[in-house]
């Protein structure tokens, strides 16, 4: 499929996503959440993809919205502002849900929009110069799309904090309210990024679709209540083929099938 605004391609059951606007420091408009969202849909029911990296081109990951799309933003009415929402809610959506592990490789800036799309990622590597930030009040609106996937990654406190000053906050403040998982030099970024990536790829690909799935159903829960969705989910995946060959594999002291040749 191709694209203007994207650059994909894969390397055997990694899929590499990149936004490629460079010259606009990689900002969302129509265009690139309306690529985003088909990409994301075509990989709905993936057959090889076990693992998407997401960066961008050039000196940043993304910057946020982009100026002209905010410039046609103010005249737009309460309806268009409803339906431009929704198509972008429905982005988020689209690559929240991917079944495959995604790992985000964030340098430069992450900014608005750019945070919510490292918020979506399953595994985040940035940076140690990076600056991130949910900066909508400095423009007097708010991050509202992005925040059901950003809230559960950062928490209300840290929310409170970030999202009402829109204050710009470094990487090491990222990793440590849950937004990042590794900080690294520039150069070793995409070392880093590829630890998690092998890391991945021994790992069952149903069992990390059904992982993502649980975190879902089981997050602001009561254990009580929590235990019918826990206990069916590990029930299935015992009896399931990869479930079967992992624990055989585990007792037979082989490797299990989906484990890619060294």
């Amino acid at each position: 499929m191709p694209f203007k605004f994207l650059e994909t391609r894969r390397e055997g059951h990694v899929h590499h996503l990149t936004l490629n606007r460079p010259e606009v420091r990689n900002a969302f408009n129509e265009e690139v959440i309306a690529e985003l969202t088909a990409w994301a849909q075509s990989l709905a029911e993936p057959a090889e993809t076990r693992v998407v990296v997401i960066g961008g081109a050039g000196k940043v990951f993304s910057a946020g919205a982009d100026a002209n799309w905010m410039a046609r933003m103010v005249d737009y009415s309460r309806e268009d502002n409803l339906r431009d929402a929704a198509r972008m809610a429905e982005m988020f959506l689209a690559l929240d849900r991917l079944p495959c592990a995604v790992v985000g490789r964030v340098h430069g800036a992450a900014l608005g929009g750019g945070a919510g799309l490292a918020a979506i990622c399953d595994i985040v590597v940035a940076d140690d110069a990076a600056v991130f930030g949910f900066t909508e009040t400095k423009l007097g609106i708010l991050p509202a799309v992005i925040s059901p996937f950003v809230l559960p990654k950062i928490g209300p406190s840290a929310a409170r904090e970030l999202f009402l000053t829109g204050m710009r906050f470094s990487a090491a403040r990222a990793k440590e309210i849950g937004l990042v998982h590794a900080v690294v030099p520039l150069q070793e970024l995409d070392a880093a990024v590829q630890r998690y990536v092998t890391e991945c790829l021994t790992a069952s690909p149903s069992g990390i679709a059904a992982s993502k799935r649980l975190i879902t159903e089981v997050w602001g829960r009561s254990p009580a209540d929590a235990t019918a969705s826990t206990t069916e989910a590990i029930a299935r995946q015992r009896v399931s083929p990869e479930g079967q060959d992992g624990l055989r594999a585990f007792l037979g002291k082989r490797q299990p099938g989906w484990v890619p040749d060294a």
